[in-house]
């Protein structure tokens, strides 16, 4: 593998919006001594398959899978994504958004704790849709979203399972979790990308691909649930104590009694 360079790799079906793409990719500021490469799949079979066939033709160590609609904005985004792989070898996968864990539904906006920011459209108006974006550094999260997937390993794509357009991104996180490394959502003090996509399409087999998700990683998806259920409940019990300590039995401390029941429960559900 070659350290020093980073192949940006996109399945894509509209010429307009791949060269719009490109575009922002060759305006990035390039550190010293980076090699960029930039490799695009037409009319792939699968997401996961033209990522597969695109990542087994490149021996850049630094792969970002993105959206032919996913504008990078952050100008530094070579740099601050290759920097923060170097500090933390244990990283396997970045994104931009997604969740501590993946929820029972397999639907990872349906999440309590979702982290990061992006410019996007699906709603059809373009706006920030901003998470929580309080990071020190990274969050280590469950699974991020497929609109940029960035990567220093290469694991292969399961275009064995997934045939279509949804949940290879999922899949692909739970398979880096699965051989011991973290995903990741990097601290964005301005967003990093605009992701164009328009109104989503869940029409086309999203919930095929979903309950394959759910069949193939479900000892994972419910260990990353009960871990994120089990650290709330102690964080909520320390923080409930300080509370009764200091007098402070208010609203406030009746609402976090509650959630942490409620979190009792679903813990004990799923244990």
């Amino acid at each position: 593998m070659n350290a020093n360079k980073v192949c940006f790799i996109t399945c894509y079906n509209d010429e307009v919006l791949y060269h719009e793409c490109l575009k922002y990719i060759h305006s990035l500021n390039v550190p010293e001594g980076i090699e960029v490469e930039t490799l695009g799949v037409f009319e792939a079979e699968s997401m996961a398959a033209g990522y597969n066939k695109a990542m087994q033709s490149s021996d850049a160590k630094y792969k970002v899978y993105l959206h032919q609609d996913t504008f990078i904005i952050n100008k530094n985004f070579i740099f601050d994504a290759t920097e923060l792989f170097l500090r933390n070898p244990i990283i396997g996968i970045m994104g931009v958004v997604g969740a501590e864990y993946l929820p029972l539904n397999g639907i990872w906006w349906d999440a309590r704790s979702k982290y990061g920011v992006v410019q996007e459209s699906s709603t059809g108006v373009l706006k920030k849709l901003e998470f929580n974006n309080q990071i020190k550094d990274y969050k280590s999260v469950a699974v991020v979203d497929g609109l940029i997937l960035i990567t220093q390993y290469d694991l292969p794509w399961r275009e064995d399972l997934f045939e279509g357009w949804h949940c290879y991104d999922l899949s692909q996180c739970l398979e880096f979790i699965k051989n011991g490394y973290q995903v990741a959502i990097p601290r964005q003090d301005k967003c990093w990308c605009i992701h164009d996509c328009g109104i989503v399409n869940v029409s086309n087999g999203f919930k095929e691909s979903i309950n394959i998700v759910l069949q193939s990683y479900g000892d994972i998806i419910t260990d990353r649930y009960k871990l994120f259920l089990d650290q709330n409940i102690s964080r909520l019990a320390v923080e409930l104590q300080r509370r009764k300590n200091e007098g402070e039995i208010n609203h406030e401390y009746e609402k976090l009694l509650l959630y942490k029941e409620l979190l009792h429960v679903e813990f004990e559900i799923y244990s």
